[in-house]
């Protein structure tokens, strides 16, 4: 690419440069989360939200546990300032919850969004204006001391006019482009927005800091918030807040380099919708906080109906491989993954039961509402014995012996490769049943009837039919299994040796049967499996020894 030498640096490293806050691992508490859906998300859509669905999204949000939502700019259009009105007159804001509305620091805008505020209990005012050299330079051109005093002059209408209502709203400043802003400016604007407010820790005032367009990597950004934190007056009276975008596609290292650098809340929306390339995706935060045993103080339980319900009242997708949300997050195709998390599995049932360590899997999928069977081990022609055995084993009961899994691996690869798809666990258990449970061509056990001798052996009648001829035979042998198989070799004319066998209950449906596997070594030294199912073991296990001969002499 040719254009790069256009581009320069946009951003300023603070004046002092302090690093102390990298030594942290991990916050060690949750941030205030503040939801701006209902507007950073809301104007980045195509076709932006009708009032009912706003509705509809506003309570799924207090479903998650937001405490703080920004409900929109009610100055700026009819349908904001008529969904907050709605909100008032319905009665359907929490006690407990604080909405917020955001307005340039221009006049009139502030007194129309202080009209829409009318009988709202828990509100914080949000006003901002530009700061960045970009912004003073080419959109307002205008100097520096111009531009703080309109920071200064919107924060005294602030304090006028809730003065005038008698409401006890919370402020909120935003130097907006501060990532594009010299720092030492920044925090002198912000400085004297406070000296207006003049917060207290019995009354605070946010000062957010926007990266509203994404300029440097994730430790740039938060050596500028670490130099906000240490520099801010009436700091113990100011909520430290964050809003990163996520134009460098770092909006989540930018917010958690920031809560490490000392900021105290996130503004930010579901899954990352905003306008460009988005603002910071607030489930990944949470989620990753909650990966690090840090209670997110949101509920992401049910994942996939708080996806189905955004995508349907956003018209936006979540992607397959969106972190922790995406339909395929969890999914393991490749053999050595599906092995790998099967034994981890049973490790974690034998050993940790109460600790999540498995490999590839960063956190327990059923912590966000997903199966193990449909949403982890996912078959399709890259699939191994591990990742097969699994799903029977989780979803039907079906315990394999370990080269029987091998074996039924191999099976599912080829008809995976051949109908170029991948195969659900339904599809699995049809296979199986096709290809490995009560085989009976071209030799069909009809019935037995053995009896114990005086020296412990078993001996008596096998009723067979052979290619639809009803035979019986004779059969002795060390117990009933034994007898059979001598039977079958004697007057079959098939030959073996080496027969492996293993059975255990199953339960399936109202009704108790019994599953039965048998592998047998031809002279070529290959094992053929089968399989037999039948609420009788003994009988189970002599259909498992004919599925096995059955399949031999296919040449399977």
């Amino acid at each position: 690419m040719k254009n790069y030498q256009k581009y320069s640096k946009g951003y300023f490293l603070p004046p002092t440069v302090d690093i102390d806050w990298l030594k942290k691992d991990a916050p060690d508490h949750a941030p205030i989360w503040c939801s701006v859906d209902m507007r950073d998300g809301n104007q980045a859509l195509v076709i932006p939200m009708s009032l009912n669905q706003k509705l509809e999204f506003y309570k799924m949000l207090l479903r998650v546990g937001f405490k703080e939502i920004e409900v929109g700019f009610p100055a700026a259009s009819d349908t904001e300032y008529e969904f907050l009105r709605r909100l008032v007159e319905d009665d359907l804001i929490p006690d407990d919850v604080t909405v917020q509305v955001l307005t340039q620091a221009r006049e009139h805008i502030i007194r129309k969004t202080f009209d829409a505020l009318k009988g709202v209990k828990n509100a914080i005012v949000h006003v901002y204006n530009s700061t960045s050299v970009a912004q003073r330079q080419q959109v307002f051109r205008k100097s520096k001391d111009e531009i703080k005093q309109m920071a200064v002059d919107g924060a005294k209408l602030l304090k006028e006019l809730t003065e005038e209502a008698g409401a006890n709203y919370r402020f909120e400043y935003s130097p907006e482009s501060f990532t594009g802003t010299e720092p030492e400016y920044a925090l002198e604007v912000c400085n004297a927005v406070l000296d207006v407010w003049q917060p207290t820790p019995d009354h605070k005032a946010i000062i957010n800091l926007p990266a509203t367009v994404e300029m440097s990597m994730p430790h740039v950004f938060g050596m500028q918030v670490a130099y906000m934190n240490k520099n801010l007056k009436y700091r113990d009276g100011v909520v430290l807040s964050l809003h990163p975008h996520n134009d460098r596609g770092c909006g989540v290292a930018d917010t958690e380099m920031g809560l490490l650098a000392g900021a105290d809340r996130v503004e930010g929306t579901l899954f990352g919708n905003g306008e460009r390339t988005g603002n910071v995706d607030i489930v990944t935060v949470g989620m990753n906080m909650f990966a690090l045993g840090i209670d997110p103080q949101l509920d992401f339980s049910n994942m996939p109906e708080l996806v189905e319900t955004y995508e349907r009242l956003t018209g936006m997708e979540v992607s397959p491989r969106q972190p922790y949300a995406g339909k395929l997050v969890f999914a393991a195709f490749s053999g050595s993954h599906q092995d790998a998390i099967a034994k981890g599995m049973k490790w974690k049932e034998e050993k940790n039961p109460d600790k999540w360590t498995l490999p590839y899997l960063y956190i327990d999928p059923k912590d966000v509402g997903r199966e193990y069977d449909g949403d982890v081990i996912r078959i399709n022609s890259q699939s191994g014995k591990g990742g097969v055995g699994f799903i029977m084993e989780q979803k039907y009961g079906i315990d394999m012996p370990k080269k029987m899994r091998e074996d039924f691996g191999y099976c599912v690869k080829g008809v995976s490769d051949h109908k170029h798809k991948e195969l659900m666990p339904d599809e699995l258990y049809q296979i199986f049943q096709n290809e490995y449970v009560n085989v009976d061509t071209p030799y069909e056990l009809i019935d037995f009837l053995l009896k114990k001798e005086p020296d412990g052996t078993r001996s008596g009648t096998v009723d067979v039919t052979v290619n639809g001829k009803k035979e019986t035979f004779l059969a002795r042998g060390n117990g009933r299994l034994d007898a059979v198989s001598n039977a079958i070799q004697k007057n079959l004319g098939v030959t073996y040796k080496d027969l492996t066998y293993s059975e255990h209950a199953l339960e399936i449906g109202q009704s108790s049967r019994a599953m039965a596997y048998i592998g047998i070594t031809g002279t070529d030294g290959k094992i053929t499996w089968g399989a037999g199912m039948d609420t009788d073991i003994i009988t189970a296990s002599l259909q498992a020894l004919f599925s096995a001969v059955n399949r031999m002499k296919a040449g399977k």
